[in-house]
């Protein structure tokens, strides 16, 4: 297998965590019943896809080296799917949900500013425009999970009891 670049091994995990993406967003949409989260989620899942097909096909362009990207890709979304499995067993609420997308949105924003600054110093003006793309969705996806995620904690009694672990 082809040895990946820096810039290209966070290519692979962008693209891993938009396939990641999709499968949080419809185990948390299982988890509400509100009509504006589950709105939130639907358009998140559609972007996390729309995501992972540009990328996708980014690589595609990338000779000798696609297989090698996306077999990371899938490496980093199968990290992503243990976490989701360790993190929302069956007794997640809907609470635990958002607070995982609200971590999983923060670490995807962590890694296309990574990807734009490395794409930027590389002279790599596809992936700078895939990332310029992609980071402000990221941002939009981080501020409606940690805002869902703080109109539910506000409903929560603070002095009830907590889930036994």
């Amino acid at each position: 297998m082809a040895e990946l670049t820096n810039l290209e091994e966070k290519l692979a995990e962008v693209v891993g965590l938009a396939m990641a993406a999709q499968a949080a967003t419809e185990k948390v949409l299982n988890l509400t019943d509100s009509p504006d989260a589950k709105s939130a989620l639907e358009q998140m899942n559609r972007e996390a896809s729309e995501t992972e097909e540009r990328g996708t096909a980014l690589v595609e362009t990338m000779e000798g080296r696609k297989t090698a990207i996306l077999d990371e890709a899938r490496s980093t979304k199968s990290k992503a799917s243990d976490m989701l499995a360790t993190y929302i067993d069956d007794d997640a609420d809907e609470l635990d949900g958002f607070e995982f997308l609200t971590m999983a949105e923060a670490g995807e924003v962590g890694h296309w500013k990574v990807l734009s600054e490395m794409a930027q110093r590389a002279g790599n003006n596809e992936v700078l425009d895939l990332a310029r793309w992609a980071l402000p969705i990221q941002e939009r996806h981080f501020d409606d999970v940690q805002m869902l995620s703080l109109e539910l904690a506000g409903n929560e009694d603070p002095n009830g009891a907590a889930k036994e672990a």
